[in-house]
């Protein structure tokens, strides 16, 4: 029975596993988006969350324990720097897992595994243009017409007149 056994041992011992995990969680921190199994990439979604989470509050503490599990200063870095930057709002979910079919070789399901905040096609267009529209701006400018343009500047030239 498989009771409590939350982890999946992807048939790896302990140390291959470990080092497994960590190696994609640099790559992932450094591309910002990988291809891998369906099973890897879960596992290491599982692996990565908990340390992006971390790596919100920038301490000593915190670096040493991120580092303790990448084993790698230069993904450590990156993963402080830019990326507790764009994920500092988010309350959790940092990756996303998209399925893209299977592996030509030994037909293995496979997946790419991104950070969410990372995507320009998902997030970048959207949130831009909402900003940047105003409803009442646009009609204002529409109804104008030249017709209602040129009393008021004839208003202003008799103003300068009698001054």
């Amino acid at each position: 029975m498989r009771h409590g056994k939350k982890i999946n041992h992807l048939s790896r011992q302990t140390g291959h596993r470990k080092s497994m995990l960590a190696n994609m969680a640099c790559s992932l921190i450094e591309h910002k988006r990988i291809n891998t199994t369906v099973a890897k990439a879960k596992a290491l979604k599982q692996f990565v969350e908990p340390l992006i989470t971390k790596s919100k509050e920038d301490t000593t503490h915190n670096r040493r324990i991120v580092f303790a599990y990448l084993r790698n200063k230069y993904g450590v870095t990156e993963l402080f720097r830019e990326v507790a930057a764009k994920v500092g709002d988010r309350p959790g979910g940092y990756t996303r897992i998209i399925k893209v079919g299977n592996r030509l070789g030994d037909n293995a399901d496979m997946a790419m595994i991104e950070l969410v905040d990372f995507n320009e096609i998902y997030n970048g267009g959207k949130k831009e243009e909402k900003k940047a529209k105003s409803r009442r701006g646009g009609k204002a400018k529409k109804s104008e017409s030249p017709a209602t343009e040129a009393p008021a500047a004839s208003t202003e030239e008799t103003t300068d007149s009698a001054e």
